[in-house]
């Protein structure tokens, strides 16, 4: 229904502005991150086989400091796996075209090649079940939730989204619409109901991507914050600003630097000048958008319905604008000048950046069970509503089940950490003969615990019980790890009955040791 929305609204401005197609359709290319561990110890981490995450666990004395694994060679035992994963994939007709080590120890990466939003949604499903399965022929765990480990990076499944034509041709590429159509004012046009777009409903993109993996995620040094801004590039906003003084369109050229490494052997080469900025949720990284905010559990469904219902909204708005008597440069200029405050080019990590784009009105909503409850805001619901995509029932009803969802993923995680502490921490402390700096604190840490899941069980409706189930574990269950790492440290490692951090992250290190054993 989304698709067709924004078929219809895109396929009429596109008519208004000379351009006469059939057809406009999203197309996707998912980037899916995961993390492969050993299934040994996999086993020994009830929270990790409950859950998909550690609720507690000490820091290695190494994490991810170095980059060499990033940069190095797919470890051999890791390579296999994912090697078997990509023939299982290419048998189904599904091509993984890159894999690779990421950020942290034991992550990777696979994309695939783009495709129709639909398909790459129902591959992507496949793909993340064939992982899982293959990983365990191999001795491996595969975890796909956003943040498995503290401290580390978490893993992503980074959205990225263009509009093709049914002839093939990428709205998103200048050069390429422009040859097509004979026009340079089409693209600047569909930019500025991009950029308009992201400004009115940023709530509804933040809500897209809120997951529980994704509360210990965002704004983590390896995911944007919270704040709903784009990155156009330097050369990009250059080029939409002077269209906006201007009122014209010409040929966009992006900037290109040239690299002479200095050697005979190597002819200096041309690049070009800017990376998209991997601080930012939403960047324009030439010829598509990156929707980098997602997590790497979710089904990407929902994301894309959002990005196609907004868009579709958007180019409706300039469509009538047009249809109405306006001149399209005048319109579209018009629209930049009134949401130009979303486009942000400077590191979204840093706080003083953060304030000024709060102060600047960007959407921002650091609670991911506060972004939930706008999908059934009546600015929204009416948004769904008017191009047919979801009605108010719907609305409410999805929800619903995502604060369901919420809910029942932290009580799960509350009820494991609970066991854990009664049936492995605080056995070991007692084995250890440290209980005098850490027993109490220990049961001090379960009771809270537990009242927190009381006080989720008491609430008056699924928003009141994901405030609470959030407030538990974000502040209660967080207080509560730290108790059980400081005892993890003070416990000898063959009286500690849990998997660590240092056995579970590390295959470069440990490979091979099962075979000296034996």
């Amino acid at each position: 229904r989304a698709q067709k929305a924004v078929s219809t609204q895109a396929t009429r401005l596109l008519k208004l502005l000379g351009y006469g197609v059939d057809k406009v359709g999203p197309n996707i290319g998912l980037e899916q991150e995961f993390f492969l561990v050993p299934r040994k110890d996999y086993y020994r981490r009830p929270d990790l086989q409950l859950t998909g995450r550690t609720i507690m666990g000490k820091n290695a004395p190494r994490g991810q400091e170095m980059c060499d694994h990033y940069m190095a060679a797919i470890n051999p035992v890791a390579l296999e796996c994912m090697q078997e994963i990509q023939h299982e994939c290419f048998m189904l007709g599904i091509p993984l075209r890159t894999r690779h080590r990421e950020v942290a120890p034991n992550q990777y990466e696979f994309a695939p090649f783009f495709g129709t939003a639909v398909t790459q949604i129902d591959q992507n499903l496949m793909v993340m079940q064939i992982c899982d399965e293959v990983a365990a022929r191999h001795g491996l765990a595969c975890l796909p939730q956003e943040k498995p480990f503290k401290d580390i990076n978490g893993s992503g499944k980074h959205n990225n989204i263009s509009l093709g034509t049914n002839t093939g041709v990428n709205l998103l590429n200048p050069a390429q619409l422009a040859k097509a159509s004979g026009s340079h004012e089409i693209f600047p046009v569909l930019m500025a109901g991009i950029v308009r777009a992201i400004d009115l409903h940023g709530d509804l993109m933040r809500m897209a991507i809120a997951s529980p993996g994704n509360d210990f995620r965002l704004g983590a040094c390896e995911a944007p914050p919270a704040i709903i801004s784009t990155y156009l590039g330097e050369t990009m906003t250059a080029y939409l600003d002077e269209f906006r003084k201007s009122k014209a369109g010409k040929e966009y050229a992006p900037a290109v630097k040239t690299v002479d490494l200095g050697l005979d052997e190597i002819a200096p080469f041309t690049m070009p000048a800017e990376d998209r900025n991997r601080t930012s949720p939403f960047p324009y990284g030439g010829h598509r958008f990156e929707f980098r905010a997602v997590g790497s559990s979710q089904n990407v469904s929902l994301v894309n319905t959002v990005l196609c219902t907004i868009w579709a909204d958007s180019f409706g708005h300039l469509a009538d604008q047009i249809e109405a008597g306006g001149k399209p440069a005048e319109v579209a200029a018009a629209a930049l000048d009134q949401h130009w405050k979303v486009i942000f080019n400077g590191n979204n990590y840093d706080e003083a950046n953060q304030e000024a784009l709060t102060k600047a009105g960007v959407w921002r909503i650091d609670s991911g069970v506060d972004s939930l409850q706008r999908l059934s805001d009546p600015k929204n619901v009416d948004l769904f509503s008017r191009h047919g995509v979801l009605n108010e029932k719907e609305c409410k009803a999805r929800t619903a089940v995502l604060l369901d969802h919420y809910s029942g993923t932290v009580e799960m995680e509350a009820l494991c950490m609970v066991d854990m502490i009664k049936q492995h921490v605080i056995p070991a402390v007692v084995n250890a003969e440290v209980e005098g700096p850490h027993l109490s604190g220990l049961q001090a840490a379960a009771a809270k615990v537990e009242a927190g899941l009381s006080k989720m069980h008491g609430a008056a409706d699924e928003y009141s019980k994901a405030t609470a189930a959030r407030e538990l574990r974000l502040e209660t269950m967080e207080a509560a790890r730290d108790v059980c790492d400081k005892a993890e440290g003070d416990v000898p490692e063959d009286l500690w009955t849990l998997a660590t951090y240092k056995e579970l992250l590390f295959l470069d290190s440990h490979q091979g040791a099962d075979a000296i054993s034996d």
